[in-house]
């Protein structure tokens, strides 16, 4: 063997030292530590750093895959109280605070970095600081904002904000996809890479490699066996998903749609509202604001409320789901192509109506509940409501036998086998992840020759 190939075999062997960064909401901290564990499979010391409350969120998470280092909250500077450390449906008044006080992370977490260098740094898009950090420190820097390349184009409203965020993403080494190449399709990464000169890694879907649901992200307020024990009580593709994510807050009249319009569907669900969490005593008064006189007596057999955090992942890969009515955040879009789950589309807020485009327009993996109101954040800011009969038709459009729902529920079965295959050996995510991390590798010995 020459000197050349034997350098060669030491690279391809050399661990790497990463750190991930990750924004303070579950749709950025959960797919990233998903990511984490990408890295820590093939062997490298990762780092998550984060607060110390969402490292606690974490612990069951770590097991021999990660190391967290954890950082104080500033809660007295922004004015939050302590325990607030995440953005929620439920403290959602508290959401320009949290965005405050995770920006003033920055000093300490420099301060460790700078202490203990890493040998590259996977940082969410809102700290555009670790750019200089990392130029500093001579280490590559990979963004990750948790959206699909599809919507890689901020919507109008928010176009200055993201703009800027945007531009100093292009300037790393590379995006960090969650997502895999064919759903977002070769041509369409070609086009971005091509009028971006910025390459996009698709490593996804990183939910996939997880062994178990049971405990991804928060403490679900129901147990696993509950769940499974009523699911596995219902029919083959006999029950509807619903949930709208972590940070979308629907006002008690369009929860009172949605219920009408479910129970005149005739069909099962199982119905996720972060809204009332911590309203499980609420008055029959109260109650009946956002649900019918006696809806939850009429459909204890045939439906389940969840008031908080559930496991989502779990619920979609159960034969019993059928369809899932959804607000098209990435992740909750991404787990359904997962598991094969066709959807019906509600998008609310951020890149939403452009993920609802991939799924039913471009993929064919879904239909549209018909939503036209784009709101600036997960709080519903319209009037104009979705009603109980448009919600009514397209569960049953869907949910029923028939040649176009036949079709969506075939294509979702394809995609559901592609992203399995796209995160074993010989994938393309595989592939991608394997071409990353030899890229660093290499990055990393040619810094330390001098090159």
């Amino acid at each position: 063997m020459s000197r050349k190939e034997m350098a060669d075999d030491v690279v391809e062997e050399e661990s790497l030292k990463i750190y991930l960064i990750p924004y303070l909401a579950c749709g950025h901290m959960i797919p990233l530590c998903d990511i984490a564990r990408l890295f820590s499979s093939r062997g490298h010391q990762v780092t998550i750093i984060t607060t110390i409350g969402n490292a606690e969120t974490l612990q069951h998470s770590i097991s021999n895959h990660f190391h967290i280092h954890t950082i104080p909250f500033p809660s007295q500077e922004v004015g939050l109280p302590d325990g607030i450390e995440l953005m929620s449906v439920t403290e959602d008044s508290h959401s320009l605070k949290v965005y405050e006080a995770a920006m003033l992370l920055k000093g300490p977490i420099e301060h460790f970095i700078v202490q203990n260098p890493p040998d590259f740094i996977v940082a969410d898009f809102l700290y555009t600081w670790v750019h200089d950090l990392a130029n500093k420190l001579h280490v590559p820097r990979l963004a990750f904002n948790g959206f699909s390349l599809f919507a890689d184009t901020p919507p109008k409203e928010l176009y200055t904000f993201l703009e800027q965020l945007r531009k100093t993403e292009l300037k790393s080494y590379g995006l960090i996809v969650n997502n895999f190449v064919e759903v977002d399709g070769e041509e369409y990464i070609n086009h971005y890479e091509k009028t971006t000169g910025h390459k996009a890694w698709h490593l996804g879907p990183a939910s996939l490699i997880r062994e178990s649901d049971e405990e991804r992200g928060q403490k679900s307020v129901v147990s696993v066996h509950e769940c499974l024990t009523w699911l596995n009580s219902k029919p083959l593709n006999s029950v509807l998903y619903i949930c709208f994510g972590s940070l979308c807050h629907f006002p008690d009249k369009q929860l009172y749609e949605i219920a009408c319009g479910i129970e005149a569907s005739g069909h099962g669900f199982i119905w996720v509202v972060p809204e009332k969490k911590g309203k499980e005593h609420e008055s029959d008064e109260e109650k009946e604001k956002w649900l019918p006189k006696e809806f939850e007596e009429r459909n204890k057999m045939k439906g389940m409320i969840i008031k908080g955090w559930a496991p989502q992942v779990l619920i979609l890969n159960h034969t019993a789901i059928g369809a899932f009515l959804t607000h098209c955040g990435w992740n909750s879009t991404m787990e359904a192509i997962s598991a094969g789950v066709p959807m019906i589309t509600w998008p609310v807020h951020s890149e939403q109506f452009y993920n609802e485009k991939l799924i039913t327009q471009v993929r064919g993996i879904g239909i549209e509940v018909g939503a036209q109101v784009w709101n600036n954040c997960g709080s519903w800011k319209t009037d104009k409501l979705v009603g109980r009969d448009q919600i009514e038709k397209v569960v049953k459009r869907l949910m029923e036998d028939g040649d176009e729902a036949d079709k969506i529920r075939k294509r979702a079965h394809e995609f559901g086998n592609k992203a399995r295959q796209a995160i074993q050996q010989g994938g393309s995510s595989y592939n991608n992840l394997t071409a990353l991390i030899h890229n660093l590798r290499c990055l990393k010995h040619h810094k330390s020759d001098g090159v």
